[in-house]
């Protein structure tokens, strides 16, 4: 059995990393054999070994099916950019931007088009006409009424909508937001328009899914007005009803950093706890209840009504994957105590895992899938192995014996969590903390012991005594954590691992926690070595490798050679709390290995290129930056330089010049930086958003000298730029165009776009992050898009160009 559940979310596991889903034809013909091969194994014993491959058959089906059903209920690329008249309901917590709000919005009706079919569920933003230029920053459309004081879950409105398929930005070793929309079932983002003027038509409407969701937001609405200048009031938000949006970028990083991120969300550890409580509770009254337990035994009402508010505890949180994971499994372990049989916790977990495959299959693809169902069987694990390896009994050493195997046990937890976590932990994040053990110690009672159960105390009772003493203690959780983070290698970070070095570490990790007395245990500390000490491959000498990033209408490009690294500007700021280099920046170096920067260039001003230059600077070393930047504009650095015209360095066999500016322009644009890097494997012209002045100043001075394999193209493919007399200088091969999906720029003008033709053209808004290798053997391009291909991931309609990446 236990085989079989492997299968299945094997089978689960594969559906998820097709580019293509299968036709109807092929999954029939896997559903067959699935069926046949059960059947096979009804009437011929020796014939259930086959039974793991028709449960892995079943689960890619099953995982198939659900995919296709979700593709079908997206925006037509032809609705794209339409301004449409929708009515509809909304459907979850809206969150506060920092101009507006966003919020997921079920769509009943389309107004005067019947034939228009919008996907079920789309994703709002309702953004202020106020900050309309700090949207336009970053390239998406803002022209929204000022939204309302408040918009709650559950209303009706009729609004007018702009809307776009969902499509995000795609890099190495970054979030798949699109796999984020794609499992929530998201078929369409965009924005509320100011014309026709929203109206909202019913205050609330009466079905259970947005019932909930009003009871969440009047929860958090309720906490806010109790706690209205409490900083970590987004703390108690999240234990009582699961959002974490609620809490900071901040704070999330030092709960990353002190590894106790688990316990600020409803985790299972915290519903087991409300589902114990609320059982034992009932189980008491129930036996004082004459003649209650003659109807229904003790046990059995006990259980019900812990699983019953298990389920409420699960509903309030948003029905996430941990709380999912719980409640199946608490639900399998009451029925079979009702049922009057045992089953194993490995079985149990088993088919929780099984059970919230089925509900969702695509949950496989997120990290807390794998994080939440790996550390209960890490804990398993443990606890086998104690029992087999004779743990200290609670019999022995009279009063302080049931103490100290409570300790040796806790103790025993906290080394398997912590041993066990680091693969995953390395593969999904590139980091763990070496300080959770000791924060998780204290954190692990004091979150779930105090601050959980009066933040939901707090829910019950409008009396605000209970929410300040669990804010109170939560100043005391986060000041010790800050203390705790501030220790020197409170935290290790490293390069990705490849996947056979994270396959190796599982093994150690299995080898290291198996009972004593298996032999070779000592070997794991072998095979968890090469997740530490594996680096990625560098360029050899002579050689280098570009990465043009996909930072939406921003540019951001990272160069390296054998033993440097440099970052050619740093994208755009989003908000004034996130930006390309925190979202972006920073993990991909991370995970290239990247501790130090050589350099760091921004071209100019503008914040589509220097948005994120702070982050950056703030999270990794950095020996120099060079830019245009008058002194009131340049970040903060020790050694800040100016990039002139004639500047050159030579790193590990690669040549880098500054060919602009001479002299500061006045226009903005074209005191870009302009730099040519070469080598004897290519070279590459990086441009900036110079305009024609600065394009024919280059020509003037250089001329045929500009002659570079591959040109970034200037301005993101702008009209102003990429003159005839330019572009003949240079004499590309490849042009890269940095642009993003659906820009409000309209990036790359059609005429710009022509004036390539003849050259590959390739573009991160279509194909990604672009990885470029200048090598020996030439110029190998790979498109991020084309390379981490899924079937959920968007197919935008390309112009006409035969040359492109695909």
């Amino acid at each position: 059995m236990n085989l079989a559940i492997i299968g299945f979310v094997l089978g689960t596991l594969g559906a998820a990393r097709q580019a293509e889903l299968p036709g109807t034809p092929g999954l029939l013909a896997g559903l067959g054999l699935a069926l046949g091969l059960v059947a096979l194994a009804a009437c011929w014993r020796p014939a259930t070994r086959g039974l793991p491959v028709a449960a892995a058959l079943l689960g890619f089906v099953w995982a198939s099916l659900w995919g296709a059903t979700a593709l079908s209920d997206r925006l037509p690329h032809a609705l794209e950019g339409r301004d449409l008249v929708v009515t509809g309901v909304v459907a979850g917590l809206p969150q506060t931007l920092e101009y507006g709000v966003r919020f997921d919005f079920d769509v009943d009706t389309v107004d005067n088009d019947v034939a228009i079919r919008l996907p079920r569920r789309i994703s709002l933003a309702w953004y202020a006409r106020a900050g309309r230029h700090a949207i336009e920053r970053t390239g998406e459309a803002g022209d929204g009424a000022p939204p309302p004081q408040a918009v709650r879950a559950g209303e009706r409105w009729r609004l007018a909508v702009r809307l776009k398929r969902p499509h995000a930005s795609l890099n190495p070793h970054g979030f798949d937001f699109e796999s984020w929309l794609f499992e929530r079932g998201i078929g369409a983002t965009g924005n509320v328009r100011a014309t026709p003027e929203p109206r909202r038509v019913d205050a609330l409407v009466w079905r259970p899914g947005y019932l909930i969701e009003r009871a969440r937001d009047l929860i958090r609405t309720r906490f806010a007005a109790k706690l209205p200048d409490a900083p970590y009031r987004g703390v108690l938000v999240a234990l009582a009803i699961g959002d974490q949006n609620a809490v900071e970028p901040e704070l999330w990083r030092l709960f990353g950093r002190t590894g106790i991120t688990h316990l600020m969300s409803i985790s299972g550890l915290h519903i087991t706890m409300l589902a114990a409580l609320v059982g034992g509770l009932v189980g008491v009254l129930w036996r004082r209840l004459p003649g209650a337990s003659l109807r229904l035994p003790a046990q059995r009402a006990q259980i019900a009504a812990g699983w019953f508010a298990a389920l409420l505890y699960t509903l309030l949180a948003g029905f996430a994957v941990p709380a999912q994971r719980t409640l199946f499994m608490l639900g399998a372990t009451a029925i079979g105590v009702w049922g009057g049989g045992h089953y194993a916790a490995g079985r149990i977990l088993g088919w929780a895992l099984v059970a919230v495959l089925i509900w969702d299959p695509l949950a496989v693809q997120s990290a807390g899938f794998w994080l939440s169902f790996g550390a209960v069987a890490l804990l398993l694990t443990v606890a086998r192995s104690g029992q087999a390896g004779g743990a200290p009994s609670a019999g022995r050493g009279g009063l302080l014996g049931p103490a100290l195997a409570a300790s040796t046990g806790w103790l025993r937890a906290q080394w398997a969590i912590t041993l066990g976590m680091i693969p995953a932990l390395l593969a999904l994040f590139q980091q763990f903390s070496l300080i959770s053990p000791i924060a998780n110690l204290v954190a692990i009672p004091w979150v779930s012991l105090l601050i959980t159960p009066l933040a939901l105390l707090a829910v019950l009772i409008p009396h605000p005594a209970p929410l300040e003493a669990a804010n109170w203690l939560s100043e005391w959780l986060i000041a010790g954590c800050a203390w705790l983070a501030q220790w020197p290698f409170a935290v290790w970070q490293q390069a990705a691992p490849p996947g056979w070095a994270v396959a190796a570490g599982l093994l150690g990790v299995a080898l290291l926690l198996s009972p004593r007395g298996v032999p070779g245990r000592w070997l794991g500390w072998l095979y968890l070595a090469p997740l530490v000490f594996v680096m990625p491959a560098r360029p050899p000498t002579a050689s280098f490798h570009v990465t043009v990033l996909d930072v939406g209408q921003g540019l951001a490009v990272h160069v390296q050679t054998a033993a440097r690294d440099l970052l050619y500007d740093t994208g755009p700021a989003y908000s004034t709390e996130a930006d390309a280099g925190q979202r972006f920046l920073l993990p991909y170096l991370r995970a290239r290995g990247v501790s130090r920067l050589s350099g760091l260039v921004l071209t100019h001003a503008d914040s589509d290129h220097t948005g994120g230059a702070r982050s950056v600077l703030a999270g990794i070393d950095t020996e120099w930056v060079a830019s245009s930047l008058v002194p009131a504009k340049q970040p903060p650095h020790a050694r800040s330089l100016p990039c002139r015209a004639g500047e050159r360095w030579l790193w590990d066999g690669v040549l880098f010049e500054f060919l602009h500016p001479v002299e500061p322009s006045a226009r903005e644009n074209d005191r870009s930086c302009v730099l040519r890097i070469q080598s004897a494997q290519g070279s590459m012209l990086l441009t900036g958003d110079i305009e024609a002045g600065a394009e024919r100043e280059l020509v003037r001075r250089y001329g045929a000298a500009l002659r570079s394999q591959v040109l970034l193209v200037p301005h993101h493919g702008s009209r102003t730029s990429s003159t005839p007399e330019f572009l003949q200088a240079v004499a590309p091969e490849v042009a890269v165009f940095p642009v993003g999906y659906r820009n409000r720029f309209r990036h790359p003008h059609p005429l710009v776009w022509q004036r390539y033709d003849g050259r590959r053209r390739l573009r991160t808004d279509l194909d990604g992050a672009l990885g470029l290798d200048f090598t020996p053997d030439g110029l190998a391009i790979r498109s991020e898009r084309a390379y981490t291909r899924r079937y959920w991931h968007d197919r935008p309609e390309r112009p006409d160009d035969a040359l492109s990446a695909r």
